[in-house]
C-alpha cells in the first residue's frame, strides 16, 4: 500500500529522533576524506551562501561552513537539529543557521542560495523529484544543486530496498545512478560534476544505531552474510576479521541551475 506524505514524515520523525545521536557519532558519516571529496565536488568556496536540505546532525553543513560565507541547515527532525547545533558549537562556527522544516516546502524565497545540497536523504522520500524541484527553486541562476546518496545498481534496487526497509522502515527507494540523473534532467538542470565513493560501515554499527522491528535484525544478518562474494544486494557486503561490513555505493551528483 502506498504511503501518504504524512505517514512517511511520521516514520522519518520516529526513526531519526532515535537515530540522531548514533548517526552523529558514527565515524563513517564524518570521515575527513569523504567530506573533502564532497567539498571539492560541490566546489564550495568563500563566496557561497549554501543550504543543506535534510541536514541531519549538521555534518555536511558544518564542513561547508568552514569554507563558505554562510550556511543554512534545515531538517524535519528536531533531535537532528539539536545535534547539528552541538556540532556547530564544538567547531566554533558562527556562520550557520538552523531551521526545522520540510524539504518539499522550503521556507526560503527563490534564488536565495548559490549552492543547495542534500546528503543521504532521497532514499527516505516518497517524491524526491518534489524536493529537487524545491532545491532548484531556491538556488540562484548559475548556482549549483547537489544530491549525494546511495545509488545501487538498477537491477538490484528491489533487493537493496528490501533489506534496507527491514533495517529502517523510513527507507522508501534508493535511486540508481540513471534515475538520479533523470530527476535532474526533469528540472532542467545542467550536469556539472559527479563523484563516486563507497561508504564502508560495520553492519553491527548500523544495527546498533537503527531501530528495526523485532526479529528483523537477525534476518538482516543472515541475508548479509549470504551475500558476501555475491553482491546480489548491491551493498558490497564483505567480511573484515570476522565482522560483516556494508560498502554502500554512493554518488555525489552536482548540477548547475541555468542562468536567466
Amino acid at each position: 500500500m502506498q504511503r501518504s506524505g504524512k505517514e512517511q514524515s511520521q516514520r522519518i520523525l520516529d526513526q531519526f529522533t532515535r537515530q540522531a545521536k548514533p548517526f552523529a557519532d558514527a565515524a563513517a558519516h564524518s570521515a575527513e576524506d569523504t567530506l573533502r571529496l564532497l567539498m571539492e565536488t560541490m566546489e564550495v568556496n568563500r563566496e557561497d551562501d549554501a543550504l543543506d536540505v535534510a541536514c541531519g546532525p549538521g555534518i555536511v553543513a558544518c564542513a561547508m561552513a568552514e569554507i563558505a560565507r554562510s550556511v543554512h541547515g534545515i531538517d524535519l527532525t528536531p533531535a537532528m537539529i539539536e545535534q547539528a547545533r552541538k556540532r556547530q558549537i564544538e567547531k566554533g562556527l558562527s556562520n550557520v543557521a538552523w531551521r526545522i522544516g520540510d524539504g518539499a516546502e522550503l521556507p526560503y524565497p527563490e534564488d536565495s542560495f548559490t549552492l543547495v545540497a542534500t546528503r543521504y536523504s532521497f532514499h527516505h522520500l516518497i517524491d524526491p523529484g518534489a524536493v529537487l524541484r524545491e532545491m532548484t527553486r531556491v538556488c540562484r541562476p548559475g548556482g549549483r544543486v547537489a544530491v549525494i546518496d546511495v545509488t545501487p545498481e538498477a537491477a538490484k534496487t528491489p533487493a537493496y530496498d528490501e533489506i534496507e526497509i527491514l533495517r529502517d522502515p523510513s527507507h522508501t527507494h534508493a535511486l540508481s545512478f540513471d534515475e538520479l540523473k533523470t530527476l535532474g534532467d526533469a528540472q532542467g538542470l545542467l550536469p556539472r560534476r559527479t563523484a563516486f565513493y563507497r561508504l564502508e560501515i560495520a553492519l553491527e554499527t548500523l544495527l546498533s544505531g537503527s531501530f528495526p522491528p523485532e526479529g528483523n535484525a537477525d534476518r538482516i544478518r543472515r541475508m548479509a552474510r549470504e551475500d558476501i562474494g555475491r553482491n546480489r544486494l548491491s551493498l558490497g557486503v564483505f567480511d573484515r576479521d570476522g565482522e560483516v561490513y556494508y560498502s554502500f555505493p554512493t554518488t555525489a551528483m552536482v548540477w548547475n541551475k541555468p542562468g536567466k
